[in-house]
C-alpha cells in the first residue's frame, strides 16, 4: 500500500514552474521588451516562488503542512495575477481586469502577514520548532 500523495507536491510543481516563468519573462524582459515593468513581474515570480518552496518546507516541519499549503497556495496564485497584469499592461497597454495588479500585490501582502501570525500563533502557543 502507497501512502496518500501529498497535496503540497503539487504546491511545489506550481512553485517550479513559477520560478521557471519568472526566469523565462527575464530573459525577455533582458531581450525583447525595453520596459522595467516586466522585469519587475519577472523578480516578483521568482521571489514568490522561492518563498513558496520555503514556506512549505518550514511549515511542514512545524507540523503546519495544511496552514503552509493554503499560504503558498494563495501567494502563488496573487504572484501570477500580478505578474500576468503588469506585464499584459506593459506589453498592450490592457489590464487582465481593473485592478488585478493591485489585488494580487495586496494579497501577496496578505500571505506574508498570514505566515507572520502562523509563526507567532506556534510561538505564543509555546511550540517555536518553526
Amino acid at each position: 500500500m502507497q501512502p496518500p500523495r501529498s497535496p503540497n507536491l503539487a504546491l511545489l510543481a506550481w512553485a517550479g514552474l513559477t520560478g521557471a516563468a519568472g526566469v523565462a519573462l527575464a530573459a525577455v524582459a533582458a531581450h525583447k521588451v525595453e520596459t522595467p515593468a516586466v522585469a519587475t513581474a519577472a523578480q516578483m515570480l521568482m521571489i514568490h516562488a522561492t518563498a513558496a518552496v520555503a514556506i512549505l518546507a518550514v511549515t511542514a516541519g512545524a507540523g503546519l503542512s495544511r496552514a503552509g499549503g493554503v499560504i503558498a497556495a494563495v501567494m502563488l496564485a496573487a504572484v501570477a495575477l500580478f505578474s500576468a497584469d503588469v506585464t499584459v499592461h506593459a506589453m498592450t497597454g490592457n489590464h487582465i481586469f481593473p485592478y488585478a495588479a493591485p489585488t494580487g500585490g495586496s494579497t501577496l501582502i496578505g500571505c506574508w502577514l498570514a505566515l507572520a501570525i502562523l509563526a507567532i500563533w506556534k510561538r505564543v502557543r509555546g511550540d517555536d520548532a518553526v
